[in-house]
C-alpha cells in the first residue's frame, strides 16, 4: 500500500479531534449532565463541534492537496495562465482554463471566418480578372490565325484590347487602393473648396454615360455655395462612384438622378438619389462589401471591379464620417454623407 503523507496527517487531526469530542462528551455525561435533556443538548453540542472541526481540517487539507497539485500542473502550463508569483486555487484554476477555453474558441472562430473571406477573395479576384484576359487572349488568337492582315477586323480587335487591358488595370489599381484603405493607409490632404462646384464638374465628366442612358442628372441645393473641409480628390472620387452607380442602374423612362446639399449646422449633408431600380431588401446590408454586386451580368457587362462602394465607404471613414444607405426594390435608391462645413 502506498503511503500518503496528507492521508496521515488528515487520520492524526481527526484521531486527536474526536478523542478530545469523546472526552468532552464523557466528562459532560458523568458531571454537568444530571438529567436527560442535558444529556441530549451536550450530543447536540459534540455533533456541533465534530461538524466544525471536522469541516475546518478537512478544508484545510483539501486546499493544501490543491495547492500541491496546482504547483505540479503549472510546470507543465504556460506561464501567462498559472504565473509564479500567484497562488491560485482549484476554483481559480478552473477559471482560468474556462476563460483560455472561451478565448481559444473566438480565436478559432476568427481564423474560420478569415479562411472563408480569404477564399471567397481569391475567387472574386480571380473571377475579376479571367473575363478580361479572356477577351484579351481570345482578340489575340484571332490576330494571330490571320485576323491581322484584315485591317478592319485587326483595328477593332486591337481596340478591344485596350479596353480589356484597361479595364485590367483599373481593377488592379481599386486592389491596391482597397487594402491600403483597410490597413489604414489612407493619408488625406484636407483643404477647403466649394462642393457644389465640384458636385457641376463631375455632372460634366459624366454627361456623356448619362445621355446614353438617357438619364437626367442635376443638381439641387439649399445655398449657392457651400464650403467643405475635405481631401477634394477623394471626395470625388466619392461622388464619381455614387453618381455613376446612379446612371448605370437608371433603366427606366425619364430616369433622374438628383444630387443635392444641405446645411446642418457645422454639417453638409450630401445625398446622391435616383429612381432606378432600387436593391431588394435581403442584400442591401452587403452593399458595401468588396467585389460585392446588386446585379453581377449587369455590372460585369459595364466593366466594374465591384470595389467602387467598398472604396467610397473607407475613404468616408478616414473622414470621420460614415455613409448611409436606403432603397426601395422598383423604385430607388439615396445614398447620404456629411462633411465637415467651413466657414466662408
Amino acid at each position: 500500500m502506498k503511503f500518503h503523507r496528507l492521508t496521515l496527517l488528515a487520520s492524526l487531526y481527526l484521531t486527536v479531534a474526536m478523542s478530545l469530542v469523546a472526552v468532552l462528551f464523557d466528562y459532560s455525561h458523568s458531571t454537568a449532565v444530571r438529567d436527560l435533556q442535558g444529556f441530549y443538548l451536550a450530543l447536540a453540542a459534540c455533533i456541533v463541534v465534530i461538524f466544525v472541526l471536522n469541516y475546518v481540517i478537512l478544508d484545510f487539507l483539501f486546499n493544501v492537496y490543491g495547492k500541491k497539485q496546482i504547483r505540479e500542473i503549472s510546470t507543465i502550463l504556460p506561464e501567462d495562465i498559472v504565473p509564479e508569483s500567484e497562488n491560485l486555487n482549484l476554483h481559480d484554476l478552473q477559471q482560468r482554463f474556462t476563460e483560455l477555453s472561451q478565448k481559444n474558441a473566438t480565436e478559432i472562430d476568427t481564423m474560420k471566418e478569415m479562411e472563408t473571406y480569404r477564399k471567397e477573395y481569391v475567387g472574386n479576384v480571380s473571377h475579376e480578372l479571367k473575363t478580361p484576359l479572356f477577351s484579351i487572349q481570345g482578340y489575340v488568337e484571332t490576330l494571330v490565325d490571320g485576323g491581322v492582315e484584315n485591317l478592319a477586323i485587326r483595328d477593332k480587335y486591337l481596340e478591344r484590347i485596350q479596353k480589356s487591358v484597361e479595364r485590367l488595370l483599373n481593377i488592379v489599381q481599386d486592389l491596391e487602393m482597397i487594402n491600403q484603405y483597410e490597413y489604414g493607409e489612407i493619408s488625406l490632404q484636407i483643404s477647403r473648396f466649394e462642393i457644389n462646384g465640384l458636385i457641376k464638374e463631375i455632372i460634366d465628366l459624366l454627361d456623356l454615360e448619362a445621355e446614353r442612358k438617357d438619364a437626367l442628372v442635376q443638381l439641387q441645393t439649399s445655398n449657392a455655395q457651400i464650403y467643405v473641409n475635405a481631401d477634394k480628390q477623394k471626395i470625388s472620387q466619392v461622388l464619381i462612384n455614387l453618381i455613376s452607380n446612379a446612371i448605370y442602374y437608371a433603366n427606366r423612362d425619364k430616369a433622374q438622378i438628383i444630387i443635392s446639399t444641405h446645411i446642418l449646422k457645422n454639417k453638409v449633408l450630401v445625398k446622391v438619389e435616383d429612381n432606378g431600380m432600387g436593391i431588394k431588401p435581403e442584400v442591401l446590408p452587403r452593399i458595401f462589401e468588396r467585389f460585392y454586386r446588386v446585379e453581377t451580368s449587369r455590372n460585369r457587362k459595364e466593366g466594374g471591379s465591384g470595389l467602387g462602394l467598398a472604396i467610397v465607404k473607407h475613404i468616408l471613414e478616414a473622414h470621420g464620417e460614415n455613409i448611409t444607405v436606403e432603397s426601395v426594390f422598383l423604385e430607388g435608391t439615396k445614398f447620404a454623407f456629411f462633411l465637415e462645413r467651413s466657414a466662408q
